[in-house]
């Protein structure tokens, strides 16, 4: 990237998505016929690193994968993408984690995790990346690899000053709340909230809801992403409902993944919490015009192309 305008560390999985593309999903002992499949780079924590360096973050990744052919191909894709990948570490004798994914004709995904190597990711691969950590202006997270490597990095992330932006995905009924504190931003979708609330999540007033029923456990701000109806900011002082931007949806597949990533990138940048919002909400939108996840990610250029437009056609949605 010409000039990164931020240092972006993302602690995290790296997966190779295996996605079909059907005409609907099979029952329960039934065989139908796909219409494609392809492999591409994925995982949420590479997802959401590639797409902050796509948009021009300097990015450097923290993560694991095994000694096998996908592993060499995460790697060579960092390479390409410009990413720091000195801190993947190669486990010998480990598979990488792999997603199979279904995509429907709508857009909609089924997707299965198997972790592999993400598994071997612990707490002492954040501590040997600490130095580079420091430097950095943001630190991602999300729920692909071990809760005991999380918390160690939530808690590199305070010790050093780091803005901690944690993505509670996928949901985890184990996560200790009482150990995110000090996390600068939780951004879960609605079933992450309420796996994290213990409360129901079926509107925006349910979101607000529990929402504020996190900060009252000592979150200082939670971002709740609603999909096709944009995100929802809360903090101690203020509700805010940041709407999407309609497009007709090709495949949702790391759609999550590209907002955390611009994001990141944006609060890097020094743009304020609204504008991020606003130009996530955006960056994703577009990326579910594209098939794929990575694949479907904007460069800076396409990414302000697709913006003109969406201004020119008057595309966002009222909240």
């Amino acid at each position: 990237m010409e000039h990164p305008l931020g240092r972006i560390a993302v602690v995290g999985s790296i997966n190779t998505d295996l996605i079909t593309y059907v005409t609907r999903v099979p029952e329960r002992g039934e065989t139908i016929d796909g219409v494609s499949f392809t492999i591409a780079p994925g995982g949420k924590g590479a997802n959401q690193a590639v797409a902050a360096a796509l948009l021009g973050s300097d990015v450097v990744m923290v993560a694991c994968v095994g000694d096998d052919t996908f592993g060499t191909a995460a790697r060579e894709n960092f390479a390409a993408r410009g990413i720091d990948a000195r801190h993947v570490r190669v486990v010998p004798g480990a598979s990488s984690g792999v997603a199979p994914i279904f995509v429907e004709p709508s857009g909609e995904n089924r997707i299965l995790i198997v972790r592999g190597a993400n598994d071997d990711l612990d707490p002492a691969d954040v501590a040997r990346a600490e130095d580079d950590l420091r430097t950095c202006d943001v630190l991602a997270l999300q729920l692909e690899v071990p809760l005991a490597t999380v918390y160690a990095a939530v808690e590199a992330g305070v010790r050093l000053g780091v803005p901690v932006v944690l993505n509670p995905a996928p949901a985890a009924s184990e996560l200790d709340v009482a150990r995110l504190r000090g996390v600068a931003y939780l951004i879960p979708n609605q079933t992450e909230l309420a796996t994290l609330s213990g409360m129901p999540v079926t509107s925006i007033d349910d979101a607000t809801r529990a929402a504020r029923a996190l900060i009252a456990r000592g979150i200082e701000r939670v971002v709740v992403t609603l999909g096709g109806e944009g995100a929802l900011y809360v903090d101690a002082a203020q509700v805010r409902h940041v709407p999407s931007i309609a497009v007709a949806a090709v495949d949702t597949t790391g759609a999550g993944d590209a907002f955390i990533g611009s994001f990141v990138h944006h609060l890097a940048a020094g743009l304020d919490v609204e504008r991020a919002l606003e130009a996530a909400i955006a960056y994703a939108a577009d990326s579910v015009t594209k098939r794929g996840t990575q694949r479907s990610y904007a460069t800076s250029e396409e990414f302000a192309a697709f913006r003109a437009a969406a201004a020119r056609e008057g595309m966002a949605k009222t909240p």
